[in-house]
């Protein structure tokens, strides 16, 4: 019963790769350039482009569960490809922006919806993974913090539950193993609300050193962001944080809830990854 991981080289396909190969499970590793894939051994790679159909069948052969990374390009292709290999359960990493009022047009749901749709649409069994923000979304701040300059921000205040990516890992490897979650759509968070604010005081204590918030306005924020995203995510993203300021964010699923052991928190990610904080 091979498990096809594809998005193989990002930190959580890396880590739902490492678990169900520890589990003693036939795991295929798949990206679009599998030369580059770093994978334990005895985990096969594939190569895999999601909008380029003729890589599907080779990637999909004796594979029975596939952990997927939301792509909708090629996705109809894909999932009829899987359906005449036999796959058998679809899990999908998601996003909770799908569930916001505007995901038809806002840039952050948009391509998970269309995926979370064709999923459902195909009657394949699947399971959502909806994961809110994640803890590694800090790494944004590394570049100012090892240079020693202020944060700039302009909704210090906005509150996010971030979650642990490992906490990911460990969600996704147990609805690929067991039956829980199979056919089930959640939301991952993780326990604990946060402020950008309180997020980066937790880092200024961990590296033992003062951290500088400097407040901005929307529109200097806006134009900073453009820098490197397109506009419509840059505004998207600022009109969530800016209405994340109203009150703590909502704590849904976690590894508690789901798997009955403690969440990882913002801290232990931050000290797990303190040196990408540091000068080089």
């Amino acid at each position: 019963m091979t498990v096809l991981i594809t998005g193989a080289r990002g930190k959580v396909g890396q880590a739902v790769t490492s678990r169900l190969h520890t589990a003693g499970l036939p795991v295929r590793a798949a990206s679009a350039n599998p030369t580059e894939l770093t994978v334990p051994t005895g985990v096969e790679v594939a190569e895999l482009v999601l909008d380029l159909p003729e890589t599907f069948p080779a990637a999909l052969d004796g594979v029975r569960q596939v952990f997927l990374y939301p792509q909708p390009e090629g996705i109809d292709a894909f999932i009829e490809t899987a359906r005449a290999a036999g796959v058998e359960h679809i899990v999908l990493l998601s996003s909770s922006s799908v569930l916001a009022p505007d995901a038809e047009t806002n840039p952050l749901a948009t391509h998970n919806l269309r995926v979370e749709r064709a999923l459902t649409a195909s009657g394949l069994p699947c399971t959502l993974l909806r994961a809110d923000a994640f803890a590694s979304n800090a790494l944004g701040w590394s570049h100012l913090i090892r240079q020693s300059l202020p944060v700039q921000l302009a909704y210090p205040d906005a509150h996010l539950a971030p979650i642990h990516p490992a906490d990911i890992a460990d969600i996704a490897a147990e609805a690929l193993t067991g039956t829980a979650l199979s056919g089930r759509a959640v939301t991952l968070t993780g326990g604990q609300s946060l402020t950008f604010r309180e997020q980066l005081a937790m880092l200024s204590g961990v590296l033992d050193r003062d951290i500088t918030i400097e407040t901005i306005t929307h529109a200097e924020a806006e134009q900073q962001m453009r820098r490197f995203m397109p506009a419509s995510m840059a505004g998207s993203l600022l009109t969530l944080w800016a209405a994340a300021c109203a009150g703590p964010a909502p704590i849904a699923d976690t590894t508690r809830t789901l798997l009955g052991r403690p969440e990882r928190s913002f801290h232990q990610w931050a000290t797990e990854n303190a040196t990408a904080f540091t000068a080089h």
